[in-house]
């Protein structure tokens, strides 16, 4: 029989990889949402966590949520922590994934954190229900919330919900769930809709007309993610610049988050350079859709992979008259050998949420001595910088972006190096 334990004071030992608080039940280890560390906690307790009764020693870190739908819409799971603590805590986060990989003599690491309102990527939920149409986000493992105001979303995309709204409950083909992919480009908002049904050309006309009373330069389409996007209208061009290059971005194609975090990692990666001269390439993996090629472009030949077509496409076609040759690879299944980076000076590679994988490995392998690694996953960094940590590289440089306001996201460009002279520097300029 379960015991309730509502009667019983837990005092919160620390933060969980996901935000929540960590504390022991009968020495079992559970994980309490909205709490912070070194506060007691009364709980409804079953053997699962039901909810707070009650509070005391509230940490000096708790913050006043800044929205009214925090703990509900799943977009902000942290609202209730300060925003400098929050980065606190995700340079911990981080400098403890290091030492746990064998890294020591870590540098202190540099911080930067995005200011809210600038999110100019989001991926929202469609529901529609009796009367309309719910556009948000998903609540925390259930349905999605109808988004009425955010503390997140950069103001040229929130003032579009509600016309989007009434303009999709008109949309025939949405008659259960959906998705809406948005990116804010130089061009203005590009919306992708992912909806399973196929769109009737009454649904596409309507569509076509919003996106010119709104001035939405385009608006694509897919039943399913994977699918080829089929572009429904586009009145004007679309584009957006990375630096000085004009790049044609296709649709649903990834961004950093916000334009000032992009900066900040851009930065990072350019101090983490070594220095050049006119013959040195430099080898990009991941490179999208040239967030960092054509910087780098700047200061070196750059050989530039993606696997994806599109990012691929939209790559090369914009790296005309620059320092920077694209590369069609998919990494995964074909990663570059060691022989492949025989001509590396440097090795700079921004993975997906999964990590590199077998990639780390070859590249551990190569005779490059120098890689600049940026990760959005603590617990994947750990994995793929482990060959790195065994075949004798050392950490030069860490900076932690916080550009993901309020979860338990971050990221992270790590500098790394096994060439000697570089680390004898390193560690003259450090005494």
């Amino acid at each position: 029989m379960t015991i309730n334990k509502s009667q019983n004071w837990h005092v919160i030992e620390r933060l969980g990889s996901s935000g929540d608080g960590a504390c022991l039940i009968d020495g079992t280890l559970h994980y309490v949402p909205g709490v912070l560390p070194g506060e007691k906690v009364r709980l409804s307790f079953d053997g699962h966590i039901k909810s707070i009764l009650e509070l005391q020693n509230a940490s000096p870190d708790r913050a006043t949520p800044s929205c009214s739908l925090f703990g509900l819409c799943g977009g902000c799971s942290l609202q209730h922590v300060s925003l400098p603590a929050l980065l606190k805590w995700k340079t911990e986060r981080i400098v403890a994934a290091l030492k746990q990989v064998g890294f020591t003599n870590l540098p202190d690491a540099e911080q930067f954190q995005s200011q809210p309102k600038t999110r100019r990527r989001m991926d929202f939920a469609l529901q529609r229900i009796d009367g309309g149409i719910i556009l948000g986000l998903h609540q925390r493992a259930g349905n999605p919330v109808n988004m009425t105001e955010c503390s997140l979303l950069h103001p040229d995309l929130f003032k579009l919900l509600d016309p989007l709204r009434e303009c999709l409950a008109q949309i025939g083909a949405l008659t259960g769930s959906g998705g809406l992919f948005v990116n804010l480009l130089d061009t203005g908002p590009d919306l992708l809709l992912e909806i399973p049904a196929q769109l009737s050309s009454s649904d596409k006309a309507k569509l076509a007309d919003f996106a010119r009373q709104a001035n939405i330069a385009r608006i694509s389409w897919r039943s399913k993610l994977g699918d080829e996007p089929e572009t429904i209208v586009q009145w004007k061009p679309v584009f957006h610049h990375f630096g000085s290059v004009k790049v044609a971005i296709p649709p649903g194609a990834f961004l950093q988050v916000s334009q000032d975090a992009e900066n900040a990692l851009v930065s990072a990666v350019l101090k983490g350079l070594p220095s050049f001269n006119k013959k040195d390439i430099a080898h990009e993996l991941y490179a999208g859709n040239g967030t960092f090629s054509f910087a780098l472009g700047e200061r070196a030949r750059v050989f530039a992979y993606e696997g994806s077509k599109d990012a691929f496409e939209a790559l090369k076609l914009a790296s005309h008259g620059t320092r920077v040759e694209a590369h069609h690879r998919d990494l995964k299944r074909q990663p570059l050998l060691p022989q492949d980076l025989k001509t590396s000076r440097v090795v700079i590679l921004d993975p997906p949420f999964v990590g590199a994988g077998k990639q780390m490995d070859f590249l551990a392998q190569s005779a490059v001595k120098d890689v600049i690694y940026v990760s959005c996953n603590p617990n994947i960094l750990i994995k793929d910088l482990m060959p790195l940590q065994k075949s004798g590289f050392e950490v030069l440089q860490v900076s932690v972006i916080d550009q993901f306001l309020w979860s338990a996201d971050t990221e992270t460009v790590v500098t790394l190096t096994r060439d000697q002279k570089r680390l004898k520097k390193a560690r003259k300029n450090a005494c």
